[in-house]
């Protein structure tokens, strides 16, 4: 069904209380949330329960790893098990696990043939229009330095992010638009969808807040809930 947009996702990482139990229960809150703002949230849970938290909710599934089974070896988590598992969409590249350019590429045809939605990660315009070239249904724009912090470019360079908004429609207007790092508030989210973005989402924020439930409940204040951006700049959506 794909993703979806305008969307936040919740990123589970690898953090402790977001597997087993505790990651089916937390997509739970995130599901209901969803339902009752009418806001649109994507979950991104540890890879050993995408398949728990696929078949037990509704929600959009983003797998946090892939590659392709011709090129996996031993400990690879293959695009075909995520798909096989439920997932909707897989990062083939984020900041924290990399890929070469000519890996993505592979990656990303392969994903069009599972059927999955690709995100692909970039740091820089320059690198954002080489990653174009292989086609991903997403563009994640994030500077590994941003990860977990409070200086994302969402509040120190929302500039920045505009102009990859616009780079990106002017080059790929089919490819939708990411942004990550450093959102920990709705005041965040809310400059995000203002740049014109598609998608943006969190994860130290979300996981570790005191009261998840009621965190998820403000975000979801500040996403747009209309297949578009409150930027009107932005043909993406």
């Amino acid at each position: 069904m794909g993703i979806g947009a305008p969307v936040f996702l919740v990123n589970y990482k690898t953090y402790a209380g977001t597997t087993g139990d505790d990651a089916l229960a937390f997509a739970e809150t995130i599901e209901r949330v969803r339902d009752e703002t009418g806001s649109r949230f994507a979950v991104a849970p540890q890879l050993p329960d995408l398949r728990l938290v696929a078949e037990r909710t509704t929600l959009p599934i983003v797998a946090q790893a892939g590659v392709p089974r011709a090129e996996s070896g031993m400990g690879d988590v293959t695009l075909e098990a995520v798909a096989n598992a439920g997932a909707d969409a897989v990062f083939v590249s984020h900041p924290e696990h990399e890929a070469a350019l000519t890996a993505v590429d592979r990656a990303v045809d392969r994903c069009a043939e599972l059927g999955l939605e690709s995100i692909v990660a970039v740091e820089s315009l320059s690198t954002a229009r080489m990653a174009l070239a292989a086609g991903p249904e997403w563009l994640l724009f994030e500077r590994p330095a941003d990860i977990a912090t409070e200086e994302g470019m969402v509040r120190t360079h929302p500039e920045r992010i505009e102009a990859f908004v616009e780079a990106v429609a002017d080059e790929a207007p089919e490819t939708r638009t990411f942004v990550g790092g450093g959102v920990r508030t709705a005041e965040d989210v809310s400059r995000a969808f203002d740049c014109g973005v598609d998608a943006t989402g969190a994860a130290s924020a979300a996981v570790g807040a005191d009261d998840r439930e009621a965190w998820l409940r403000s975000i979801a204040t500040a996403v747009p809930t209309a297949d578009s951006s409150r930027c009107g700049s932005n043909v993406n959506g």
